[in-house]
């Protein structure tokens, strides 16, 4: 399809499990409601952030998948006709988890997953305590409206991951995020790590001639030491941004993307076609010095 009307869901989250998919559910039929065919919701969405802090019982709100969550998706994305794009804690065996995220057709088949390949450690941000690098590659899903393809959070930081996920046929790029300022930090020091990551990700845009859709939460959690800077949005194959949601508010956007003006950008900006594939090798080093 040469359009797609793709939808994103921008929600705050609380400690229940339950009421978290609950309102994603909701929100899911909102966006429906308007018109969206592919609905993409944040990072983790069924509860807290809780990499803030390393704590075995975190590891209770873990689920197998597939299992209850994206069963209950499944249904809602059958009934509605959209595709659903859900970041879960998954449960791959006793002691093994992943962050993943599992895609739902429209006729509410289970279409796959991907498991995040990069995993941060900062402070408030504990990922590798809980979460083992993902194994099974970049991926792209064949969906009824468009193929697509899911990165998520701190992936968005790697040209290398765009880039693969878009030369394995990716029409649109989507980032599941939750990332945010401490709320110790001043005003500008919160504005410029806000632009870094926006440009970073019209930069994927840019180089790969793809829409990209970039999904985070919004609201306070760590008791207040945290807020997620929300700031939502959808860029075009040029970078320029489509919308962009309020840094503090819940919101659910729905868009059209003319998905054939990626053949437009890329033979008049042909990136693509001028790839020195031959001369690549090195990139696959940690670094380039004297040490192999």
């Amino acid at each position: 399809m040469a359009k797609v009307k793709t939808g994103f869901v921008q929600m705050s989250c609380s400690a229940n499990k339950a009421e978290n998919l609950a309102k994603a559910i909701s929100k899911v039929r909102e966006a429906a409601a308007k018109g969206a065919q592919v609905i993409c919701l944040q990072e983790l969405f069924t509860s807290l952030y809780f990499c803030d802090v390393e704590d075995y019982e975190n590891f209770k709100l873990a689920e197998p998948i597939p299992g209850p969550s994206t069963e209950a998706l499944g249904k809602v994305a059958a009934e509605l006709g959209v595709v659903i794009i859900a970041s879960l804690f998954e449960k791959r065996a006793e002691g093994l988890y992943h962050n993943t995220t599992a895609v739902l057709d429209a006729d509410g088949s289970y279409l796959g997953k991907y498991r995040k390949m990069h995993i941060p450690d900062d402070p408030a941000y504990y990922e590798k305590f809980y979460f083992t690098p993902g194994d099974l590659g970049y991926k792209v899903f064949k969906t009824k409206f468009a193929t697509i393809g899911v990165l998520i959070c701190w992936d968005q930081w790697y040209p290398e991951a765009a880039r693969i996920t878009a030369l394995m046929g990716a029409e649109i790029l989507f980032y599941p995020t939750a990332i945010g300022w401490a709320t110790s930090q001043d005003e500008a020091t919160n504005t410029e790590q806000y632009n870094a990551w926006q440009t970073m990700q019209r930069s994927h845009a840019v180089a790969n001639g793809v829409h990209v859709v970039s999904v985070n939460r919004t609201g306070f959690e760590q008791d207040g030491l945290m807020k997620f800077w929300g700031g939502s949005f959808i860029a075009n194959p040029f970078g320029t941004v489509l919308y962009q949601s309020p840094h503090d508010a819940e919101e659910v956007v729905v868009l059209e993307l003319d998905l054939s003006k990626t053949d437009r950008y890329r033979t008049h900006w042909p990136f693509l076609r001028d790839r020195r594939i031959d001369s690549y090798q090195p990139i696959t080093k940690r670094y380039i010095d004297d040490e192999a």
